[in-house]
């Protein structure tokens, strides 16, 4: 028996919720392809920058637009998923590119009843050559218990988030936090094809250093540093000012 043809016989609706901050430009990129996506049920774009820019192209998208008071990525997602109403919740950077081809993809991996959730291995683009290298060696620990970062594209059945309770409400490393409720979960699927990112960050403050740094945040995490302290570090003093004036404007 076809094993696609009986996906598509029962689709799972699947809600796209996109956390916003500052990216107008990416939405202008991902939003509108996404409205074109039969396989989108419906698409949430929750921002927390008070950009006018942004909500302007999330609704002529066809999308919901939705108003965070504070700048933080796990409580954007929780909110988004508050509003959805697909089978299947499916967290999106706004800088991360998704074709039909990965939410097919989804479709064929949830269709194992067993399955709670997943996400999508990370393909490395041309920015630095010498550290192309990384791209197997993460492939190679996602595939052995790694964690699901949030560039991957992860998604979760509706039931299971609720169950695990969401993201974490914490300003940094939220994904990292959910990546290991998930797992403990239940089954978790780890899909081609790759997802790709943009590589503005790494080409602004260079490739080496980024990755450096990211991989220092996660080593501090793991030791017990707090997320509010690896916020402060990460974005330094402006977005935790930014941060503080618009929870106190709510």
């Amino acid at each position: 028996m076809n094993r696609l043809a009986d996906v598509r016989e029962s689709p799972l609706r699947i809600s796209v919720v996109i956390p916003s901050w500052r990216d107008a430009e990416n939405l202008q990129s991902l939003v509108p392809g996404l409205a074109a996506q039969e396989r989108v049920a419906e698409t949430i774009v929750v921002d927390a920058s008070g950009d006018e820019k942004a909500e302007r192209i999330a609704l002529a998208s066809g999308a919901t637009f939705l108003a965070c008071p504070t700048p933080n990525r796990g409580e954007q997602m929780n909110l988004g998923a508050a509003a959805s109403s697909g089978d299947v919740i499916l967290f999106q950077h706004c800088d991360t590119l998704l074709e039909d081809a990965h939410l097919e993809a989804i479709e064929i991996a949830l269709a194992d009843p067993k399955v709670v959730g997943g996400a999508f291995f990370r393909k490395f683009d041309g920015r630095h050559p010498r550290l192309m290298w990384l791209e197997s060696v993460a492939r190679f620990l996602t595939r052995r218990g790694g964690t699901l970062y949030g560039d991957q594209s992860i998604f979760v059945r509706r039931e299971m988030f609720q169950r695990l309770g969401g993201f974490a409400k914490i300003p940094l490393m939220e994904d990292v936090e959910f990546s290991r409720r998930l797992r403990a979960a239940g089954k978790i699927a780890v899909l081609d094809p790759p997802v790709a990112s943009s590589g503005r960050r790494h080409l602004r403050k260079g490739a080496w250093r980024t990755t450096i740094q990211n991989g220092l945040f996660i080593v501090l995490y793991n030791l017990g540093v707090s997320p509010h302290r690896l916020h402060r570090w990460y974005y330094g003093r402006a977005a935790t000012s930014a941060a503080r004036e618009k929870a106190l404007s709510s």
